[in-house]
């Protein structure tokens, strides 16, 4: 009888045990589960800052420039010059879009939420050797120095400055900026530029808010 009592009792024992293991099992996922999305949040997060510290530094790299009137003008006609020939691109692969696309501020602000739009726009990236951190960089010196710049042709900015390159690398520090800048000195060159129009400040003024958000 003691054997059977004895053995009763090792059972419940056994059963608290169990239920306590399981109690603290699913302790334990929800502890995980609670982790896991506390590390997405903070990954998230840090992220979101490093693309912020990223955004701020390209600002100060942009506006802390030592550049010429004469210097800026020709880096702001290659800037340009790309910008607009993104556009144009764009429109030839979206004939049946170009309406609705009249600026490079309307590809950006509608790619977002129209995948055969960005599927186009990334296409186009893709054939001039771009990436979306170029054209960040691009639009952030268009929006600080194009209020006061002038476009050069091709025939003048050769009159002037012979190698643009060793310019660029030689004064601009921000790597970001400097890879932009030289990228958009090699599309142009590789004969990629399309027509310049003469409004070139109002063709491209709903990049602002595009930029700085």
């Amino acid at each position: 009888m003691n054997n059977e009592t004895t053995l009763i009792s090792l059972k419940e024992a056994m059963k608290r045990v169990d239920h306590k293991l399981q109690f603290l099992e699913a302790q334990f996922k929800e502890l995980d589960s609670t982790k896991n999305n506390l590390t997405q949040k903070f990954e998230h997060h840090s992220k979101a800052l490093a693309s912020q510290a990223a955004q701020d530094e390209l600002w100060t790299a942009v506006l802390a420039l030592k550049f010429t009137s004469m210097e800026l003008n020709i880096l702001y006609s290659y800037v340009i010059e790309v910008l607009i020939c993104l556009h144009t691109h764009v429109l030839e692969k979206l004939p049946d879009l170009v309406r609705g696309l009249p600026t490079l501020a309307s590809i950006l602000r509608r790619k977002v939420k129209n995948k055969r739009i960005r599927v186009v726009w990334e296409s186009v990236l893709e054939e001039c050797g771009l990436q979306e951190g170029d054209i960040t960089a691009l639009c952030t010196f268009f929006i600080a120095h194009g209020y006061k710049a002038e476009h050069y042709s091709a025939r003048v900015r050769q009159m002037y400055i012979r190698d643009v390159t060793f310019m660029i690398t030689n004064m601009v520090k921000n790597q970001a900026l400097q890879n932009g800048l030289l990228k958009a000195v090699q599309v142009i060159e590789k004969g990629k530029a399309a027509m310049v129009p003469e409004d070139q400040k109002s063709y491209l003024k709903e990049l602002i808010p595009l930029v700085k958000n």
